[in-house]
């Protein structure tokens, strides 16, 4: 055991000198924390890596075991003295224990779990004790325990029940995830001097007015002892005081404060991101706070199509360009501020201005949301359903269920980035996926029901002042209707690409009001694929890289994709590096012809930002936070100004579109050329155009037979400020038609720079695939003769590889 801790009167954080070991050894070893099991084990040398080849099922006994993590600490105790003893996070299942008193049992991963350990504390050495039980045996206990069978999603979750656990879902595994069922505890461990009352949460409103923002500022506490309590808020010079007399129970008071000519906080690109420090005190207990101010409105009133579906920050309509979020490691402890930070920065280097934190995940630390407030990304908050079925007919589940997301909507109130709450992920499509719901639909409609409207009463009741959307996705309020690919109201998930097998031009057979999940899968880079395989293993269809795939005939698919696109590649690094490139022209399909329907369409989150381990999957950023091909092609198709060529199918010709998501109308001069797969450059002339901001403009029509068969259309833009310069190109044909040779690209460093020219067309040239390095550009084209200079705009800091050479898709 350790030398215990030694505690300050007040408030003190209990996250040093953890032991941790198996129930019914003696064997303990130390628990870092914030961490988890796994994470102990194999930092003390007692597994192997979980992502190591095919080592995850080897490692099923962790989870299905209980584990004991303990730790010592003094205290000098006052007569009179009450204290509380606090868990940020754990997971899931603990009974906590105090000097071998049980002080309660947790029962869910999402709430702050507090205990009374006044009566269990002693004067000195006191010894705590967690005691996690199997999430596995858990979850198998509690189907046996629900009278009306709640189906759970086997395709994704290899480890069954996890739907009736109040745990992040993908931990049972998913078509992109791991199955390590993780326990541990992820934030501090406080035993604070609660005396006469405990404050728990804080709640911030905000009430927008000309010239002013009024900020409601309500306190909620549990009261122990009647008494007169002051409470206080300082923020922008201004304190605000009153006493308040309180009763034994939950109580609630509430303070106001009129800022003037205030500094708004806005989404990254439309503002600066100014946020204003807030002290809350009450009694003697208090809250730092930092708070931004911003109106933030859902526009889904009727129009001429349906309905819209639009974000409003501060009265300003915003496109939003962004991915879906998964939790950022599959070990909880590799999730570390630094690993978060550097993924959302690269959300903002891709000029995303949103994500969407899924409902199968988990919701982030405060911490996370802090980093998005910075950067000024907007946050898609799920509440943490998806996909399943759940046991909202069970009156102390749906307790459960309610305190978690009061105490969520009041923990993220006062985070700006916070744009919208969300109900749930497709869980009335799922009504459709399993034997049990689709039979007795009616049935399981009014159980998912209770569940929806328990959500949509706590957001009514605590007002926070972002909307509630009812599910993801969803036509609107109180329609249960199977509306995913309703293309006139409400937000959409479009998968027919991917799970159909359906071409890439497929996307533009929909014009969504908002898309919120749509994507397509890759291979993560050959420098990923090295850190988990062994050189037999890098085979497609290896057992290696297949558990290394969680969809269903994923591989296949990628792989069919290249041979539809491209001409079959020669080595097994030539096709990773083509998955990426057919994945990164998916993605811009979809996104570019959608954007051009702007404001018809006003945002795109595709499936999804990151990885949680080494795995082929959907992601631009792979396990790691190295770029894929598609986040550079990212860069390019959610720039803020964006040309476009879209073909109209009736008449054949190339509609060039503009699209401005910056705050003012832009003049811009766009050159068009048409480039042989021999290399010529034909110039198909230039014009002109003035694009406003509030929809995407048609700037010209190039018609059908225009372009000669063996050409592709290549345009380049500048506005007049020189601000907005890029290009674009669209191929008529697929890649694989073109004739293009093998070009001779010469590369030359010099003075910091990385500079390519090449003696014939190359299409989507990539530098540097995977590594630490971020270029100014990547999978570009390279036109004959014309140099295209690159620069590291940013190292993450990683191990990059010594000797780079340049890919290109050069077959023909």
């Amino acid at each position: 055991m350790p030398q215990p801790n030694t505690l300050a009167k007040s408030s003190s954080l209990l996250d040093s000198q953890w032991t941790l070991r198996q129930v019914g050894s003696e064997n303990s070893i130390g628990f870092k924390l914030p961490g988890d099991v796994h994470s102990a084990l194999l930092s003390a040398g007692q597994i192997p890596d979980p992502y190591w080849r095919d080592t995850e099922l080897s490692l099923d006994w962790i989870h299905q075991s209980n584990w004991i993590s303990e730790t010592i600490f003094e205290i000098t105790l006052e007569s009179d003295a009450r204290f509380t003893l606090s868990f940020e996070v754990i997971d899931c299942h603990a009974r906590v224990s105090l000097n071998g008193i049980e002080l309660g049992l947790c029962e869910s991963q999402f709430l702050r779990w507090e205990f009374d350990a006044t009566d269990a504390l002693i004067s000195g050495e006191n010894h705590l004790q967690v005691l996690f039980e199997s999430n596995s045996e858990t979850a198998k206990v509690k189907a046996t325990q629900t009278e009306i069978p709640i189906p759970f999603i086997a395709a994704n979750n290899r480890l069954p029940h996890y739907n009736l656990l109040r745990k992040a879902q993908c931990h049972a595994g998913w078509d992109w995830n791991i199955a390590l069922s993780p326990l541990g505890i992820y934030g501090d461990i406080t035993l604070k001097r609660t005396d006469h009352f405990r404050l728990d949460d804080i709640m911030i409103r905000q009430r927008h007015a000309t010239g002013c923002v009024f900020i409601d500022v309500e306190v909620h506490c549990e009261v122990f002892t009647p008494g007169k309590i002051p409470l206080q808020i300082c923020i922008d010079s201004q304190q605000v005081d009153e006493t308040f007399q309180l009763y034994p129970g939950s109580a609630s008071v509430k303070l106001t404060v009129c800022i003037t000519e205030p500094k708004l906080w806005w989404p990254v690109g439309e503002g600066e991101q100014h946020r204003y420090d807030l002290a809350v005190q009450l009694g003697p207990q208090q809250r730092q706070l930092k708070i931004g101010l911003r109106a933030i409105h859902l526009d889904v009133s009727a129009d001429e199509i349906g309905n819209k579906f639009s974000l409003m920050v501060n009265d300003r309509p915003i496109f939003m360009r962004g991915a879906n979020w998964i939790p950022a490691d599959a070990l909880p402890a590799r999730a570390t501020r630094e690993v978060v930070r550097d993924l959302l920065q690269s959300a903002v280097d891709a000029n995303m201005n949103m994500i969407r934190i899924w409902g199968g995940g988990q919701y982030e630390a405060d911490w996370f949301y802090t980093i998005c407030d910075e950067l000024g990304i907007l946050v898609w908050q799920d509440f943490m359903f998806a996909c399943n079925a759940y046991p909202a007919h069970q009156r102390r589940w749906l307790d459960l269920v309610r305190r978690e997301a009061r105490q969520q909507v009041r923990r993220l109130s006062s985070h700006p980035c916070l744009a919208l709450w969300c109900g749930d992920n497709e869980l009335v499509g799922a009504l459709k996926w399993f034997k049990e719901t689709s039979e007795d639909r009616d049935r399981y409609l009014a159980i998912y029901d209770r569940l929806n409207h328990a959500l949509e009463e706590v957001i009514e009741d605590e007002a926070p002042d972002v909307a509630f959307w009812p599910s993801s996705p969803s036509v609107g309020r109180l329609n249960f209707s199977d509306g995913w690919h309703v293309d006139t109201s409400g937000d959409m998930h479009f998968w027919d690409v991917w799970h159909s097998a359906k071409d890439f031009e497929h996307y533009r057979t929909v014009k969504p009001r908002f898309c919120s999940e749509f994507g397509f899968q890759s291979f993560p880079s050959m420098k990923v694929i090295e850190s988990f395989t062994t050189i037999e293993d890098r085979n497609v269809s290896s057992a290696v890289m297949e558990i290394h795939q969680r969809n269903t005939g994923g591989n296949s698919r990628i792989v069919e994709t290249i041979q539809r696109y491209f001409r079959f590649p020669d080595s097994f690094a030539d096709m990773v590096y083509l998955s990426q490139v057919g994945q990164g022209l998916a993605m811009k399909t979809a996104i570019e012809f959608w954007r051009s329907s702007k404001p018809r369409c006003m945002g795109t989150l595709y499936w999804q930002l990151n990885d949680t381990w080494p795995v082929a999957s959907w992601s631009s950023l792979e396990y790691g936070g190295a770029w894929k091909c598609t986040h550079y092609l990212a860069k390019r198709f959610y720039s803020p100004f964006l040309v476009t060529a879209v073909p109209d199918e009736e008449t054949g010709e190339l509609i060039l579109y503009a699209i401005n998501d910056t705050r003012d109308s832009i003049k811009v001069s766009i050159e068009l050329r048409g480039i042989s797969s021999l290399g010529m450059i034909r110039s198909l002339g230039s014009i002109a155009a003035q694009c406003p901001t509030h929809k995407a403009i048609e700037v010209h029509r190039i018609a059908a037979n225009c372009l000669h068969d063996n050409e592709f259309l290549h345009f380049s833009w500048r506005d007049e400020e020189s601000l907005h310069v890029d290009e674009n190109e669209y191929l008529p044909k697929r890649p694989k038609e073109y004739l293009l040779g093998t070009p001779q690209i010469n590369v030359v460093h010099k003075e910091g720079t990385i500079v390519l020219i090449s003696d014939r067309p190359a299409l989507y040239v990539t530098y540097d695939h995977g590594g630490s390095c971020i270029y100014s550009d990547n999978c570009f084209t390279l036109l004959p003769g014309i140099p295209k200079t690159l620069t590291v705009v940013r190292n993450r800091g990683l191990d990059t590889t010594s000797s780079i050479k340049p890919i290109s898709y050069m077959k023909g």
